[in-house]
């Protein structure tokens, strides 16, 4: 496939992506639309979320100029750099090397996830149970509970940190304080479960 019809694809699956819908629906740290080209496009971007490192990412990247190509995503790290993101069912315009260092003209880094980053284990998975409940805010006062049992506690299971929860449902609560980095769980390892450790996030 040629650059332009690649091109024209991408634009294409962008200029409809308001009417696809991909799960889950909601982010928590993507900046602007959210426009998916994929359900694999999707799954990256939860990985995106419930990665610690990335603060923001964006579904309107900076396109790389010399090869006209704009990746799936743009990821803003916690050090400041930028990473241009594609998912693995991506069609490239060239190899990734030549896209690496395209991207490096410009400051930017560039990736493509495989398939094996995004699929292996159990965090794309953890990640999508979570983000169901994106969508929620958790009071004030059930998050002092639970931040509070936590501070004596040092570590609980989900099984005990859902009695904490008394204005907002348990499970939901719960998953909105992970996904704004309140607290953290083990996502590589199992399936989320009633004996999963959860521990407070220092700020």
């Amino acid at each position: 496939m040629n650059i332009d019809t690649q091109a024209v694809r991408d634009t294409t699956a962008q200029n409809t992506g308001s009417v696809r819908s991909f799960y889950p629906s909601s982010t928590v740290r993507c900046d602007g639309n959210t426009v998916f080209r994929s359900q694999a496009a999707r799954d990256v971007a939860c990985l995106l979320d419930l990665d610690t490192f990335v603060v923001r990412w964006r579904c309107t990247p900076t396109k790389i100029a010399d090869l006209s190509h704009t990746a799936d995503f743009e990821a803003v790290q916690e050090d400041g750099t930028t990473v241009l993101v594609d998912a693995h069912d991506r069609e490239l315009p060239t190899d990734i090397k030549h896209l690496e260092t395209a991207a490096r003209r410009q400051n930017l880094s560039y990736r493509q996830m495989t398939r094996e980053e995004v699929h292996d284990g159990f965090r794309l998975r953890n990640a999508k149970d979570l983000l169901r409940y994106g969508n929620y805010v958790v009071p004030l006062g059930d998050r002092l509970r639970l931040l509070g049992a936590l501070d004596a506690n040092g570590s609980m299971s989900i099984s005990e940190c859902l009695n904490a929860f008394q204005e907002v449902k348990p499970v939901a609560g719960l998953a909105s304080l992970i996904l704004h980095r309140y607290l953290e769980v083990d996502l590589d390892d199992a399936p989320l479960g009633p004996e999963t450790m959860v521990r407070r996030i220092a700020r």
